[in-house]
């Protein structure tokens, strides 16, 4: 140990570059760990629903018939009041008070807002500052900050915007209380919620001293039902919480494992880099009588002397980058911004216990070599490295490239649409593994094909640096390996967002017809605005639009995953309406009341045809039996359920419907039309058919946008791979460069060496990193579309691509210049 302390002192470089690549990956583990705790905490701090104990809410997820996962249901499922009186019996309970939840914002202060019943407003609680409780229908009692920010007075009028239709009420009382909440007469909340007889959720009051435990699980039995307590009481006045929850889980374990590989494989080169640069000087001390076991302490000490100190370091960077990355999460809709950030000891100790071990396990490696050579055998070896790898390393290379071809034939054979990116994803990994462990036979088979194009155009130094990386194929490995990296892993991941989501765009666009859409900002669209539409001249095809979610549960082979069925609402049509169904047999003019259309994948899959029903739960809960009077072409991976606008729309969260897609006439321009019309309907706009493939494909994008967030995060890391590894091994190389200048070379000679060398190594990692990326791409692309060639603009690549020859080029120049100030001589009897 006191030997690898003071070999500390003199071999900087070397552990800089381990330091540095041991503070980024803890800093990027950490930062997934938490949002891998605060995915699975979900804490929501309860505003409106504070006073309550204990609050009970439909249960949010369904388990089909013969399924073994449950399928998340997407809109709100509402309780039914008989269980009003039955939870008021339970032993313990003082009260019980239900909670209705619709959407009712206020006109002019163009935010969103909630309607409650009145007699819910005791579960925040909100206490009356001015006026009183409303009675009649045409009466509201406001927040005391909505009242402030509208300037709002009891007696006054206020426009709110309820089902779809802007209306007018007096204001009978102010409450102080949370934020963007109205509260009416318990009639009318009942009437414009949508489902009378039903609450959102009901706020549980318990006697003082109660064992809150207890009376959870009486309450369960009341019902098919979840019972919420402490800061989870807050997902229920936030249901989109426990949505966001499954995404933000998936996303920060997906990625961090992948972090966490990758960290450990940028250390674990690092280390072997700085190494393999020292074979002299083990070979000197085994020479000397050194045993392997204390060459293999020595090289573990000084990777842990180095590694603990950067732990320390990186994690204050990892709870800053935490932070930020949820943040711009929740900023992009993919979690929750009433979710509470959570960063506690568990995510700390995964980022240093996987730095740590990444450390260790890359110092065990790298000693494994050098403690067992022969003292003469290492010698040669450190004049130059010409084997190529272990046993070990051929082993689990072939075994990660193996995982890779495995993958991808599961991707071409078995996977559709959206669902491809599951085993994509993992193969883009394994194939970057893979050829990083066999990095010498495919260097040097790179290496192979280049020299000679290269020997026949260059001069006198770029021909030496073309003999120079030729016989040094094996050490070139470790330089062009971090750049496969950067080009190989950026590539594939970017492109697959965009191939996806150019995939759905296409698939949604076939056949859509519509040349307009009319849109709610707030809540939803007025049911009558529909017949207003068809009515106006020039409009040859008008249809309601919805989107939610559902399960098919019988027949039970339906070809959907846990994740449920996409479900699409839209008004009945012939075949040349504005919704983009392409009818195969049957007819849409027939899609209403209970019916249902469905793909002719679905449709064959299961063994349904035109007058046959089918079983469904829909998004809400609602179990409905359905008669098929239609089916349609649809691309595979992309089939949605279709089902009538009118039907499906009470059965989502805001009841009405947000979309109403409009066909013209041939020749005719309906824009004025239309926004005259939403110019007398506040909360409506007009938009042409891109904003409808805009969002459609809206999850699609802010996917993408994370992935490239995310992406963009480790093509960062591995730049500091690319710049650690090749700054160190040109430093490496100063006696090299020291003894060709006494030979008589110049320093612009010896420069011109090492460019064309940098050039090399650039090339052949963007050669070897472009084919990891392809790769993957065309068997994914083909899975999600219909051509092998990846979507994408090229310009992506080139930015890729760039960068890789930048990071090339300077980690090797730039220190070369600062060792080519030496003087020859020092340089040259300098140790390595």
């Amino acid at each position: 140990m006191r030997l690898a302390v003071r070999t500390l002192r003199f071999r900087k470089n070397g552990f800089i570059a381990t330091f540095v690549a041991v503070v980024f990956g803890t800093a990027i583990v950490m930062a997934c760990g938490g949002l891998l705790e605060t995915g699975i905490r979900s804490n929501v701090q309860p505003e409106r629903l504070a006073a309550a104990d204990l609050v009970v809410t439909g249960k949010q997820t369904h388990l089909r018939p013969g399924a073994e996962d449950a399928t998340p249901l997407t809109e709100q499922v509402d309780l039914d009041a008989s269980l009003l009186p039955k939870i008021r019996s339970v032993a313990g309970v003082t009260d019980a008070i239900g909670s209705l939840t619709f959407p009712a914002p206020l006109l002019v202060a163009g935010k969103e807002g909630q309607g409650h019943d009145w007699a819910s407003a005791r579960l925040a609680p909100y206490k009356l500052q001015a006026g009183t409780a409303p009675v009649r229908a045409d009466e509201v009692v406001l927040d005391a900050a909505t009242a402030g920010a509208v300037h709002a007075e009891v007696g006054g009028m206020v426009t709110l915007l309820v089902q779809g239709r802007p209306t007018s009420f007096v204001v009978r009382g102010i409450a102080a209380g949370p934020a963007g909440h109205t509260f009416f007469s318990a009639d009318k909340a009942a009437q414009l919620s949508g489902r009378p007889g039903s609450y959102a959720a009901i706020g549980v009051l318990v006697a003082p001293g109660t064992d809150l435990g207890k009376v959870k699980k009486r309450l369960k039995a009341v019902g098919d039902v979840t019972v919420l307590t402490g800061v989870d009481r807050g997902s229920a006045e936030h249901p989109d919480a426990s949505t966001f929850q499954t995404a933000l889980i998936s996303i920060a374990g997906s990625f961090g494992g992948i972090a966490a590989m990758t960290m450990m494989f940028v250390v674990a080169s690092t280390l072997a880099l700085s190494a393999q640069h020292r074979q002299r000087e083990f070979a000197l001390l085994r020479g000397i009588g050194t045993t392997p076991g204390q060459v293999r302490r020595m090289i573990l000490g000084e990777a842990m002397m180095v590694a603990l100190p950067a732990v320390a370091v990186g994690t204050v960077p990892g709870l800053l980058l935490g932070h930020f990355l949820f943040d711009r999460l929740a900023a992009n809709g993919v979690a929750s911004a009433a979710v509470d950030y959570r960063q506690g000891w568990i995510p700390l100790a995964a980022g240093a216990g996987a730095a740590v071990l990444a450390a260790v396990g890359a110092a065990l490696i790298a000693a494994r070599k050098s403690a067992k050579i022969r003292p003469v055998e290492a010698l040669l070896e450190a004049g130059l490295q010409r084997k190529w790898f272990s046993w070990v390393r051929l082993l689990f290379g072939l075994l990660f490239t193996g995982g890779g071809l495995a993958l991808v034939i599961i991707t071409i054979a078995v996977m559709t649409g959206p669902l491809a990116g599951a085993t994509a994803g993992p193969a883009i990994l394994c194939w970057a593994i893979g050829i990083a462990l066999l990095g010498p036979f495919w260097t040097k088979a790179v290496l192979t094909l280049l020299r000679w194009p290269l020997y026949a155009v260059s001069r006198v130094n770029g021909r030496l640096a073309i003999l120079n990386v030729t016989a040094r194929s094996v050490a070139m490995s470790a330089a062009v390996m971090p750049v496969m990296l950067a080009v190989g892993i950026s590539t594939a991941n970017i492109y697959m967002q965009t191939t996806q989501v150019h995939a759905s765009e296409t698939a949604f666009t076939k056949d859509l017809r519509a040349d307009a859409v009319l849109a709610s900002t707030a809540g939803g669209l007025d049911p009558a605005l529909l017949g207003q539409v068809q009515e106006l001249p020039g409009v040859a095809s008008a249809s309601a639009y919805v989107t939610s979610s559902g399960a098919i549960d019988e027949p039970r082979n339906a070809p959907f995953d846990e994740d449920g069925a996409p479900l699409q609402g839209i008004s009945a049509q012939g075949n040349d309406g504005a919704a983009p169904v392409k009818v195969t047999s049957g007819s849409l003019e027939e899609l209403t009341g209970s019916t249902v259309a469905l793909p002719d994948y679905v449709a064959s899959k299961i063994d349904r045809g035109i007058g046959s029903t089918i079983k469904m739960t829909l998004g809400d809960g609602a179990h409905v039996e359905l008669r098929v009077v239609a089916t349609f072409a649809a691309e595979r991976g992309y089939e949605s359920i279709v089902l009538p606008a009118s039907f499906l729309a009470p059965h989502t969260t805001d009841r009405l419907a947000k979309q109403i897609l409009v066909r013209a006439t041939p020749g005719t321009d309906i824009n004025g039309p239309l926004q005259q019309l939403a110019a007398n309907h506040p909360g409506v706009q007009v938009s042409d058919r891109d904003a409808l493939v805009a969002g459609n494909s809206a999850d699609l994008k802010t996917q993408a946008w994370v992935n490239y967030l995310l992406v963009g995060m480790l093509i960062a890391y591995t730049a500091v791979s690319i710049v650690n590894t090749l700054a160190s091994a040109t430093v490496r190389r100063r006696r090299e460069l020291g003894l060709q200048r006494l030979t008589g070379s110049t320093r612009g000679q010896v420069l011109r060496m090492l460019t064309t060398e940098s050039f090399m190594v650039a090339l052949a990692g963007i050669i070897l990193g472009t084919l990891v990326a392809l790769a993957t791409l065309m068997p994914f692309s083909a899975a999600v579309s219909t051509s092998a060639l990846p979507s994408g603009p090229l310009w992506i690549y080139l930015v890729i691509i760039g960068v890789a020859v930048t990071l090339t080029f300077t980690s090797i120049l730039v220190p070369a210049m600062a060792t080519l100030r030496t003087r020859p001589a020092e340089a040259a009897a300098r140790a390595d």
